[in-house]
């Protein structure tokens, strides 16, 4: 059974930085893809970061690149996203997905979804 716990959300000040961490678990094979959507009050969810476990590409979308990093810790089983300069438009719940296919992701097409954590950015 897959299993994604997100961790590190939490309130910060516009222009500040946190980090999220999801550990996976409970993959069969090597490769598949983790990362992000996030969902504001009232908006549609959004695909924000995924990174591959087989060779490691990352996918951004266009509201977090150069603010977002993804990465991984193959060891740990453990995807995170450092997000920097944050907004008060990146207030969201922040969920930790995962799909063998990066085109699913990208299409919104799930497979597995953690809890979801908040993040709140303050003006």
């Amino acid at each position: 059974e897959v299993q994604l716990v997100e961790s590190g959300g939490g309130l910060v000040q516009a222009g500040g930085s946190l980090r999220l961490s999801c550990a996976a678990s409970g993959f069969t094979g090597n490769d598949y893809y983790v990362g992000w959507f996030r969902q504001a009050p009232g908006k549609e969810r959004e695909g924000v970061s995924f990174i591959s476990s087989g060779d490691g590409s990352t996918y951004y979308s266009d509201s977090v690149k150069g603010r977002f990093t993804i990465s991984s810790d193959s060891a740990e089983n453990t995807v995170f996203l450092q997000m920097n300069s944050l907004k008060p438009e990146d207030t969201a719940v922040y969920y930790c997905v995962a799909d063998h296919f990066l085109e699913n992701l990208v299409a919104g097409y799930v497979a597995y979804w953690g809890q979801g954590t908040q993040v709140t950015v303050s003006s």
